[in-house]
């Protein structure tokens, strides 16, 4: 029998190392913030986080807890809520190293590692200051055309994909919905991670009605339950961003001391919530 992937969080965080390329989804995807607190308390150190294709809290509380050292995003903001006060401090303090994207690119680059190609052509970046401020990126004649530029970026690989989710089964399928830049995150990653909802015994994948929105078990490393997973964001069908709790976090985040309050209060914060 194959081992099961069900673990709980501390064992499904142990996965990610100091070092590794990570990549999360954007807020409104399934986004694990249960899991990136036990990332932030654990320490771990040196993270290429790649934002898919953007990222809001969750790069905010592995920045503010010096878990990376390189992102790749089209942005990191909190939305309606403000800037993003730690990432913006370690860009002005010089402890972070950004790797300025665009939402196609981080997708074009994706599909390179979910198909083995070592890269891809993207024509739209040609005569940006994207292009411009990224070295990695390479323009070239189009081999069928002489004389026609082209783009090609290399593939993005991750280490780990991570994020939140509605359901999984005990055999390892995870049930996305309509969130497909996961799936791409999934099948690109060498390991994914999934914290969830609930888990049913039931085999998703016998679900006629939820079997084409299911992530298979061959592409899933762990899954961990975690209800309540993706607070304070929220959960398409399950639950609202929390705005109270965002709100605070905006406010008490201007210094590093407010940072780490907010972390620390979390468990509480998250109880009252649900």
């Amino acid at each position: 029998m194959p081992q099961s992937p069900l673990t709980d969080l501390e064992g499904l965080a142990a996965v990610i190392t100091d070092g590794m390329m990570l990549a999360v989804p954007k807020d409104s995807s399934g986004v694990a913030m249960a899991a990136t607190r036990v990332l932030a308390r654990r320490g771990v150190r040196g993270l290429h986080l790649v934002c898919v294709p953007t990222s809001g809290l969750q790069a905010e509380i592995l920045i503010g807890a010096g878990a990376v050292h390189t992102i790749e995003t089209s942005a990191v903001t909190l939305g309606e809520f403000g800037p993003a006060p730690r990432f913006i401090e370690a860009l002005r303090d010089g402890s972070l190293r950004i790797l300025d994207s665009t939402c196609p690119a981080v997708y074009a680059g994706l599909q390179a590692g979910q198909k083995g190609l070592p890269f891809i052509p993207l024509r739209g970046l040609l005569g940006t200051d994207v292009l411009a401020n990224r070295p990695d990126w390479k323009v070239v004649d189009n081999p069928f055309t002489p004389g026609d530029s082209i783009a090609v970026l290399p593939a993005i690989r991750p280490d780990v994909a991570l994020f939140h989710a509605a359901l999984a089964d005990r055999y390892g399928n995870v049930f996305i919905r309509r969130e497909r830049e996961v799936l791409l995150m999934a099948q690109a990653a060498r390991r994914t991670l999934v914290t969830v909802e609930e888990i049913t015994d039931d085999n998703l994948l016998e679900d006629d009605a939820r079997a084409g929105a299911v992530l298979p078990a061959i592409y899933v490393t762990r899954i961990a339950l975690a209800k309540h997973g993706a607070w304070p964001l929220g959960l398409l069908d399950r639950y609202p961003i929390d705005e109270t709790a965002l709100t605070r976090y905006a406010s008490m985040a201007r210094t590093r001391e407010g940072f780490a309050s907010f972390v620390a209060d979390w468990p509480d914060q998250q109880r009252a919530a649900a």
